[in-house]
């Protein structure tokens, strides 16, 4: 497609776009009066306008019924989580059996490490990107020291070459068959929240598994965002947070997938609680864990059912649109945006590096763009014009075009306000 850097191309875009319609589905903060162009889906999506209504019938129910809404609500909160199976499993590649929603993030990922890093004296070592999120740098280094390891001696990093701002996947092959016969886990982010880069999961996977590992995904950035195929890429575990591209509200809950090869192995150790006890005796509150077949059965306590109200509005709204069809848009806006970037480039007397990979396979809906020679006082102005983004240091914006909510207008109205802020701050 040839892409123009006009009002009356982005709209024609926006009017061919079927779904265009689930823009009005979203409550967009305001600046002036308008909508603000939000770019920051990547941290936290907007609202479904549906989650109230979803968190109100449980309000309603805890009203009415005080405690019997376990088993008498319109949807009862003892198996409220199991609403979330099939369209969870649609939106990551699983059986339904595979996935479940509990606690938070790195909560969860720390209990899948119980039950996936079991280091030895010579099989201990676990690989990492360079620059993870520093959520899971800090999960690392408390779980190796939990085994009484040295994280400078067990945890390997992926480099990026010099002046490089991505990661070659040979890289992290070739990472992998250096350290060998002493890999016990592998366990990578998906996409990386700093740069937007997508890893190659498939190959990744077979790669960990051939040098004998087990390997799991930090799929914070990449669920609800990018086409997964977990059950067939053969990965062991990922767990994934739901309040960016999935839009559940802040902080809230967490999914996790493991695998089904995994679901009978009675050796394998786990922390476990009630909720994850066998379903039909749950209530007998006999002393001896029983587990639920599936990952149902690594859930520790009886769930947050208010937290899960809006999730469980968002998760539906996917499966009623589909992945292909978010993705197809997201490919398509994403190179738009880097297209807009460019001819403002072209305009004007500075200098954009795109450090998110050209490539579409290798890329989703974020573009991390590193300004040289503007800096904060850029970003600021964005933000006082009705341009919500987010800043990283030491001199990057990062700009989410989330599909389900953004327009193409949005992109051409970013491009002229960015160039306009770069102006004025030329002129100062």
């Amino acid at each position: 497609m040839t892409f123009k850097n006009t009002k009356a191309f982005a709209q024609e875009l926006d009017a061919k776009d079927v779904l265009k319609n689930y823009r009005s589905e979203f409550i967009f903060p305001q600046h002036n009066g308008k909508n603000v162009i939000y770019f920051t889906g990547n941290s936290l999506g907007l609202q479904p306008k549906i989650a109230k209504q979803y968190v109100d019938d449980v309000m309603n129910d805890w009203g009415n019924l005080a405690v019997e809404g376990h088993f008498y609500a319109q949807k009862p909160w003892w198996d409220y989580h199991e609403r979330f199976a099939n369209p969870l499993s649609k939106i990551v590649g699983a059986k339904p059996s595979e996935v479940t929603v509990m606690n938070t993030l790195t909560v969860n990922l720390h209990l899948l490490m119980v039950s996936f890093y079991r280091p030895t004296a010579t099989r201990f070592k676990i690989i990492c990107e360079e620059k993870a999120f520093p959520s899971d740098q800090y999960m690392f280094q408390s779980q190796v020291q939990s085994h009484g390891l040295d994280p400078k001696e067990t945890i390997v990093e992926i480099k990026r070459r010099e002046g490089e701002h991505n990661i070659r996947l040979e890289d992290v092959l070739a990472t992998i068959a250096s350290v060998g016969d002493e890999l016990a886990l592998v366990l990578i982010g998906g996409v990386n929240y700093y740069t937007g880069q997508v890893f190659d999961i498939k190959t990744i996977t077979e790669a960990g598994h051939k040098a004998g590992a087990k390997v799991g995904w930090d799929l914070a950035h990449a669920a609800g965002n990018i086409k997964l195929q977990l059950h067939e890429w053969n990965v062991d575990f990922a767990a994934w947070c739901s309040y960016k591209y999935m839009n559940s509200g802040p902080g809230n809950a967490s999914g996790c997938f493991i695998h089904e090869k995994h679901h009978h192995d009675k050796d394998l150790p786990r922390f476990a609680g009630w909720w994850g006890h066998n379903k039909a005796r749950r209530f007998k509150m006999e002393p001896d864990f029983d587990p639920v077949q599936g990952a149902d059965g690594w859930q520790i306590s009886n769930l947050p059912i208010l937290s899960l109200a809006p999730y469980l509005a968002s998760v539906e709204l996917f499966d009623a649109i589909g992945m292909d069809q978010l993705i197809a848009k997201r490919d398509t806006i994403t190179a738009y945006l880097e297209f807009i970037l460019h001819e403002i480039d072209k305009e004007v007397t500075s200098t954009f590096e795109i450090i998110t990979p050209s490539n579409p396979s290798e890329r989703a809906s974020q573009l991390s763009v590193f300004l040289h020679g503007e800096g904060r006082p850029l970003f600021d102005y964005l933000m006082k014009n009705g341009v919500i983004t987010d800043w990283r240091e030491p001199n990057v914006i990062r700009l989410a075009p989330v599909p389900l909510y953004c327009s193409y207008e949005d992109m051409y109205d970013f491009g002229q306000i960015l160039k306009q802020g770069i102006l004025a701050i030329h002129q100062q």
